[in-house]
């Protein structure tokens, strides 16, 4: 294993568009690493839940996220290293095309800074099922625009025929970067989409394991494993002063506190409706002494006993709804939780599972609006505010978020709205009543540590 310090092996798997092939390649290759002994470390560029749960069934560890936007670029190594700790080699997946980001804000967000600031080499795959000798001119594209992106391969994804892969190698070595895996097309690796993305692996099961498993094996046929290896070996020191994020250590309490006071019990929603979720998270919230325990919406009729706080993150509701609605104990447990004063932070699907109906079901009850499919995207990054005090955050409190459904909530603000969104316009949304703080706004704790310091204690005197 190599120590953090001395600069963990590395790679990031990136791609010209979005749809070449990153996930199929980054987690086959995972797989493939993993197969062979390797400790291998998981990471993901850029706010996307469902990947990084493909990669923590490749690697068998946490599948984490790396974003500048989130979090600031000062975060992206050290959050790296917490993840890489103990670990032989890391995989980056990239998101979208190598050099975008978010939008109006240069390089900000992209797969390429963040190589940049780990210093990583660089693995194109391209995908190759429309050109043969123009993939040169593409990849010279690549390889030129940041002359600090250090391209070290190209990984020619869909390949026809020996015919067509002899036309492209010839293609790419004249531009004088290694081709270092080759892959045909193989419809046993792809993966089921929806409105919002890839179906997450909770949703899927079995089918989940064996299209991994089928990643991993034609990643290991159609790709040099040594070499990418020797590329990630030469990644070199992480910058300077970089060291690995820690959620803090667990604070201690007066020994005349009962125990209940001392660790209030945190329920966080899972299951295949509620997927979205940061492990920074849970492991903030433990480190500011919570005990932290997951539950799931659909098959648990009440919350954890002795439940002093709730956390529902995001996820798919609307796929679930019929079945969130029958499990009317649940609802009414969660129902008498929030109206109690205890503190929920509740992120987009926990948002919708709050609200009076969603779809025309019954759910929570805990707001007095209502949620709705809708065909509009709603997408991007967003600068926020705090509006409101909440057990989350206090007024004024400046946070980074995302922003991501095909839902609408009416009215989309309480009295007392949570966020007022600074970017891309200038509108309030949320709800903050009582001890709830419910909001469409995706944000990462690690960025802002403050917050689930805030929540456990409001859990603990609440």
């Amino acid at each position: 294993m190599t120590s953090p310090d001395s600069g963990v092996p590395r790679l990031v798997i990136a791609a010209p568009s979005s749809g070449s092939g990153k996930t199929t390649v980054a987690t086959g290759l995972m797989a493939a690493l993993t197969g062979r002994g390797l400790a291998v470390s998981p990471h993901k560029v850029g706010p996307d839940y469902i990947d990084p749960g493909y990669h923590a069934l490749a690697t068998g560890r946490v599948g984490r996220n790396v974003d500048a936007y989130l979090c600031g670029a000062e975060l992206v190594a050290p959050l790296f290293l917490h993840g890489a700790r103990g670990c032989d080699i890391a995989v980056v997946e990239g998101v979208m095309g190598l050099y975008d980001g978010a939008a109006g804000e240069g390089e900000l967000a992209s797969t390429a800074q963040v190589a940049k600031l780990l210093r990583a080499p660089v693995v194109l795959v391209v995908d190759a099922s429309s050109q043969s000798r123009s993939v040169a001119a593409l990849v010279h594209g690549f390889v030129s625009w940041d002359p600090e992106v250090r391209i070290g391969g190209v990984i020619l994804n869909k390949v026809a025929s020996d015919r067509h892969e002899g036309l492209l190698r010839e293609a790419v070595d004249s531009v004088g970067v290694p081709v270092l895996g080759v892959l045909r097309r193989a419809p046993q690796v792809d993966v089921p989409a929806r409105h919002l993305g890839l179906v997450p692996v909770a949703e899927r099961g079995s089918e989940a394991v064996d299209a991994v498993t089928a990643m991993g094996a034609q990643v290991a046929a159609g790709c040099d494993l040594e070499a990418l290896v020797g590329l990630a070996r030469a990644a070199g020191p992480l910058p300077g002063g970089s060291a690995p994020w820690t959620p803090g250590p667990v604070p201690t309490h007066h020994p005349s506190r009962s125990v209940k006071k001392s660790k209030p019990r945190v329920a966080v929603a899972g299951g295949a409706a509620f997927t979205f979720s940061y492990a920074e998270h849970a492991e903030l919230l433990a480190a500011a002494g919570a005990e932290v325990v997951t539950f799931d919406p659909l098959r648990d009729e009440e919350l954890p006993e002795g439940t002093a706080g709730l956390v529902i993150g995001g996820g798919f509701p609307e796929v679930y709804a019929s079945e969130l609605s029958a499990n009317e104990g649940l609802r009414k447990s969660v129902a008498e939780l929030a109206l109690s004063g205890a503190p929920v932070a509740a992120e987009c699907a926990g948002l919708l599972y709050l609200c009076r109906e969603l779809d025309g079901l019954p759910m929570c009850g805990v707001l007095d609006a209502s949620a709705r499919m809708s065909e509009r995207l709603t997408l991007g990054y967003r600068d926020a505010v705090a509006v409101s005090d909440s057990a989350l955050a206090g007024a004024g409190t400046r946070m980074r978020g995302h922003e991501f459904h095909r839902t609408v909530v009416e009215p989309g603000a309480g009295t007392a709205p949570a966020w007022g969104m600074r970017t891309p316009e200038r509108r309030v949304e949320g709800f903050v009543e009582r001890g709830v703080h419910a909001s469409y706004l995706h944000t990462h704790w690690a960025a802002e540590p403050g917050v689930a310091r805030r929540f456990v204690e409001r859990c603990r005197t609440s």
